[in-house]
């Protein structure tokens, strides 16, 4: 019998994508398919995640979810080869955008069209007809996480569940008076269940109630148990640390790469190979409208412009950073905050030629600013994982990026207080601080380190040969799986997966001992702090304190 795992999730690329979560839920699930598990997908059935399946077929009606009843489709994803389930309310889910209009804001009926996702979920694991029970049920992030309550709720045991904290940032929090018409019994009101300052939280659901709890990086892990990071959940995370353990992330090596990029246009290269970075530089400094001078040094900056990013510190730090550099270029490919689009946009007028700002999205453009940049600015306040440094590191684009999240597990750097030989090992440079100036001194230092041109070549091939392959790291989620559920085996085992260790964290959680651990569990009271105004109807919750 082969183990078969929902996977339950808003988004996963090519279907559906905004960012890094896409990437993520796809990427893992081709690399525990590869090894030997039957994964399927569920998601909402928007217009874009239509257009990429093939041989639909009706195969159930859900009668009775929130929001309406809703039509469950069986489909086929061929640029996944991956069977899909997508819940079709046309009413629900038949719109431009995922989670906002146009105009930015959040869709109001948010907590209806994920609670409606998270009820099909818990209909397949308790039996639909003519759809195969799974064996486990794999949420991801808060817009899946009512998942886990519901399974318990509907007191559905012999199917395990299975959290995956992407960004505990966002937490789906919505008004208590919603419990009704969104399935959530009385007893699942209360501190106890998934109330948060008197208001419903999707992400403390799922915290509360799944089997295991996965985070995305080892840092992160331990980041989001202190009330810094963990944006009022620290209490509810430390009360299942038994139950939590972290499994880094992974990127697609095959869409990322250097020797065979089609967007590189026949500039191919390789650790062993660097000459045709110099021409993927002039063909970015093209593109971007910046002097085609093949002695500058580019840095880019890819990515969202909003204050989590640091554009803020951005807006500061590339005027005084080109002043202080003559030989610096810098391009920036992103959208986000008005405002911060409008002063990177007001930089580049004020630095034609070597400042160069293209406010939206292009996959050209992305692939090119890892392959011909010399360095990738990526400040971050907090970062889960940290996905476009590992792009740049696999272009040898040697990151500048803060000291948080996964970039501290995935960037090496000895330390800017040591000998520049001491550099040779690392991969990039990080740098502490939300300050203006912080930012401006990586910067300063990274350009240091390239006016040496073998350490600089040294940094370069280090990162191009680090494995952050989804082979790496999906021995880890297939231990974590059979762990659940021991009494269900794999078709196949890949031959690096023999063997693999399994430790267990303070209270008694199977943890592959490749994926680290976290401290056991650490008790929900995190001292007397003041109680926050309640958060509005929103998805983003940010440093509130938990109460139970």
């Amino acid at each position: 019998m082969t183990l078969r795992v929902l996977a339950v999730t808003s988004e996963a690329f090519p279907l559906a994508k905004t960012g890094g979560l896409g990437d993520a839920v796809s990427g893992l699930a081709l690399a525990i398919k590869q090894s030997g598990i039957h994964v399927t997908l569920l998601l909402p059935a928007y217009p874009s995640t239509l257009a990429h399946v093939i041989r639909k077929t009706e195969v159930a009606t859900l009668t009775g979810l929130p929001g309406g009843d809703a039509t469950l489709l069986g489909a086929y994803c061929p640029e996944l080869g991956l069977d899909v389930l997508l819940l079709r309310n046309a009413a629900l889910y038949d719109r431009d955008g995922y989670y906002v209009a146009a105009d930015g804001s959040e869709y109001p009926d948010n907590a209806m069209r994920y609670a409606a996702l998270a009820h099909a979920a818990a209909r397949i694991a308790q039996g639909v007809e003519r759809v195969q029970r799974p064996h486990i049920v794999h949420a991801h992030d808060w817009h899946a996480a009512l998942t886990p309550l519901l399974m318990h709720q509907m007191q559905v045991q012999d199917v395990k569940t299975v959290l995956t904290l992407h960004n505990v940032a966002f937490q789906g929090v919505f008004p208590i008076d919603l419990a009704d018409s969104l399935g959530i019994s009385e007893p699942y009101r209360t501190g106890d269940g998934m109330e948060f300052w008197g208001q419903l939280n999707f992400l403390k659901a799922g915290i509360r109630y799944a089997d295991l709890i996965t985070v995305v990086s080892r840092n992160y892990a331990r980041e989001i148990l202190t009330p810094q990071f963990g944006c009022g959940l620290e209490g509810a995370l430390a009360a299942r640390g038994g139950d939590l353990i972290s499994i880094p992330n992974g990127i697609d090596t095959t869409l990322w790469n250097p020797l065979a990029d089609p967007y590189l246009r026949g500039r191919a290269f390789s650790a062993d190979h660097l000459s045709n970075k110099a021409l993927c530089k002039r063909d970015l400094q093209h593109a971007m409208g910046l002097n085609e001078d093949p002695h500058a040094v580019v840095m880019g900056m890819g990515s969202r412009l909003t204050t989590q990013k640091m554009a803020d510190l951005a807006a500061e730090a590339i005027p005084a950073s080109l002043d202080a550099h003559p030989s610096l270029q810098v391009c920036v490919l992103g959208q986000g905050d008005h405002k911060l689009e409008a002063a990177l946009l007001a930089i580049g007028q004020r630095y034609p030629g070597r400042c160069s700002v293209y406010i939206g999205f292009d996959e050209r453009r992305a692939h090119l600013l890892h392959a011909g940049a010399d360095i990738l600015l990526h400040g971050s306040r907090f970062e889960p994982f940290g996905l476009t440094p590992l792009y740049s590191m696999r272009y040898g684009t040697i990151p500048v990026a803060s000291r948080v999240g996964g970039m501290v597990d995935t960037i090496t750097d000895p330390g800017k207080n040591l000998p520049a030989g001491a550099m040779r090992g690392a991969t990039g440079v990080l740098f502490e601080g939300e300050q203006p100036q912080d930012m401006v001194h990586a910067i300063d230092r990274a350009l240091a380190l390239h006016a040496d041109p073998d350490l600089w070549h040294a940094m370069q091939v280090n990162g191009m040969r680090s494995d952050f392959s989804w082979a790496k790291t999906a021995p880890a989620y297939l231990s974590a799986y059979q762990a659940l559920r021991p009494d269900v085996a794999l078709d196949r085992v890949p031959e690096r997966r023999r063997g693999l260790a399994l430790v267990r964290s303070g209270q008694g959680a199977v943890i592959p001992a490749s994926a680290g651990t976290l401290p056991g569990r650490l008790g929900a009271k995190t001292g007397k702090v003041p109680r926050p105004e309640a958060p509005g109807l929103s998805s983003v919750v940010r440093h509130r304190p938990y109460s139970a």
